[in-house]
Parts: structure tokens; C-alpha cells; sequence
């Protein structure tokens, strides 16, 4: 691996979670929990979010610490409710960012991220022009739960290694993981 590589690689942080919410149905409001249990192939209990295992926005995260930075963005002097900007885990400790195209542990839980949580256009009708704007770039991960587990307040959120993954079918996951690393 080259200096480069070793260092994307490596994530020394360990996060905790902040906060825990779930969507029983399209368009309700978000109820806060201290603790969910994550399903395989399933996402979040009490989540409306479609299961099964090609859905690849089965828990969605953003970062604790973005909620300052949308807030002042949108002219708000108080960081914006994690239940208004309708993600599931928000997270703080840890940049988001480093998670990409890797496997990470939730309490109990271990999840892979599955790609960046754009902002949509309901945000911009729910919270007022430019929301859109303000989300991009800060709107967080999707993920899918690997292995199911209780996920509570202030647990703590850690990268696995690449080289943890032992299934034979994830050999393609983890060379994919470590070309993307690579910038291939």
C-alpha cells in the first residue's frame, strides 16, 4: 500500500452516536429513540425505509457536528433538530467521510456504507428555500446492516479493518473497497 492508501485506510477516531430516530411512515414526523435494534436486510425496526438486502438506504447517518454548519447556512443561530433533517443516527466524533466504501460497528451493530444521503427536494418544501443548498455536501451516509444489533445513545461508532472480512462472497467487496481507496 503506498503512504496514501495507508492513510485513507487507517481511522483512528472512534465516534459515538448522539442521537437515534426512525420514520414509522412517509412524511410523519421522526420519533426519537435511546435505542433501535438494526435487522439484516432489514434496516431499523420502526423505520419505514424498504427492506431487503438490495436496498441500499436502509440507515441513513449524518454528522453531529454538521448540524452547526446547516443551521448557520440557513441564517439559524441554533443547529438544526437531527429529526428535521429526517436521518436516522446522527454521529459525532468521527468524520462521515471516512466511512466511505468501508464496514463500521454501531453498538452492536456492524453496517457497510452504501453511498452519500443527498438532500431532497421535500427538504426544501418542510424547511424553506435553500435547505437544498445548505444539505449538500452535509446531508451524510446510507448504509446496510451486515450483522443486526442494538444501536443506543452514546454508543461508540468504529471503522473495522479491511482485513476483518472473512466470507469468501465478500472477497469482491473488500478488493472493490480497496480500489476505491486506491482512487481506481
Amino acid at each position: 500500500m503506498s503512504p496514501l492508501q495507508e492513510l485513507l485506510a487507517d481511522v483512528p477516531q472512534v465516534g459515538q452516536v448522539r442521537w437515534i430516530g426512525v420514520r414509522p411512515k412517509a412524511r410523519e414526523a421522526m420519533l426519537e429513540v435511546e435505542a433501535v435494534e438494526a435487522r439484516r436486510e432489514a434496516g431499523l425496526t420502526g423505520d419505514h425505509s424498504r427492506p431487503g438486502p438490495r436496498n441500499a438506504r436502509q440507515v441513513t447517518l449524518i454528522q453531529w457536528e454538521h448540524l452547526a454548519v446547516v443551521a448557520a447556512l440557513l441564517g439559524r443561530d441554533a443547529p438544526m433538530p437531527p429529526s428535521e433533517l429526517r436521518r436516522n443516527i446522527a454521529v459525532a466524533g468521527i468524520n462521515l467521510f471516512s466511512l466511505k466504501g468501508r464496514r463500521f460497528r454501531i453498538g452492536q451493530a456492524l453496517l457497510e456504507t452504501t453511498g452519500w444521503c443527498q438532500p431532497c427536494a421535500r427538504l426544501e418544501e418542510r424547511l424553506g428555500r435553500g435547505t437544498f443548498q445548505a444539505m449538500r455536501g452535509h446531508g451524510g451516509i446510507t448504509a446496510r446492516v451486515i450483522e443486526g444489533g442494538i444501536i443506543r445513545l452514546e454508543d461508540a461508532v468504529s471503522v473495522e479493518p479491511l482485513e476483518t472480512i472473512s466470507d469468501p462472497q465478500d472477497n469482491d467487496a473488500r478488493q472493490g473497497w480497496r480500489a476505491r481507496l486506491a482512487g481506481r
